[in-house]
């Protein structure tokens, strides 16, 4: 009789616990149930062995997130998919770039040039802007004749724009200076005053009005001959009012 009692007691005990366990099962069950379908995630079952819960049918991309869900169910120890894997791994962050990025496109320097300013049209900006030229690129000839160098040409040529465009109210005066020379001083002045002509011919192919240009002859006084520098080979021009 006593062995038959302790087999009696021993399968009791184990109904007993069979009994406890599948209730904790159904119990854990239930709440990852309700975990999932509050989640929006009922396409699939969760099934458990003791605290083990295995989950099935769930879309490949739900299957992470509904295992974490089910692993945050109190009283679950482990979950897993059906066929074993483990919860889905998210994908892993790039590799920071180790290219230094671009700089952002630089706005083009400011010019340093300024606009060019307006031409002068009152008598002494006229002059003043005549002066500047002519001592930066005096209107030269040859010695002893009235042709003209390649520098002083393009120097008359430069002058043309700001003789033509001003107001008409103005005349230019091209006075020819020549030293005197062995011809005496009546050669010097007819030299002077072909070079102020020689001048005034140019300008008017440059189309500055003849009828604002006056040519005058004269010498520089001096006993020295035309050879003696530009500055006695050369034409000035003075602005004067009509």
């Amino acid at each position: 009789m006593i062995p038959v009692a302790v087999v009696v007691t021993a399968l009791l005990a184990g109904l007993v616990t069979w009994l406890q366990g599948s209730g904790i099962q159904d119990d854990l069950a239930a709440r990852s149930r309700s975990a999932l379908d509050a989640a929006g995630l009922r396409g699939g079952e969760v099934k458990f062995s003791g605290r083990q819960a295995t989950l099935e049918g769930f879309p490949a991309e739900e299957a992470g997130r509904a295992l974490g869900i089910v692993q945050g169910v109190d009283g679950v120890e482990s979950a897993q998919a059906s066929g074993g894997a483990g919860p889905a791994q998210s994908a892993p962050s790039p590799e920071p770039s180790t290219t230094p990025p671009s700089p952002p496109p630089s706005s083009p320097p400011p010019s340093s040039s300024a606009p060019p300013s307006a031409p002068p049209t009152d008598r002494d900006g006229i002059q003043a802007e005549l002066d500047r030229k002519l001592a930066a690129a005096p209107i030269t000839f040859e010695p002893d004749t009235a042709q003209l160098t390649d520098e002083g040409e393009q120097a008359a040529r430069d002058l043309a724009p700001l003789l033509r465009d001003a107001p008409d109210n103005f005349r230019y005066r091209l006075v020819g200076r020549v030293a005197d020379g062995p011809g005496g001083r009546g050669a010097a002045l007819k030299l002077s005053r072909n070079r102020a002509l020689t001048v005034i011919r140019l300008l008017i192919r440059e189309d500055v009005p003849p009828d604002r240009l006056l040519a005058v002859g004269s010498t520089s006084g001096s006993d020295s001959s035309d050879n003696g520098g530009d500055s006695d080979r050369r034409v000035e021009i003075t602005v004067e009012q009509r």
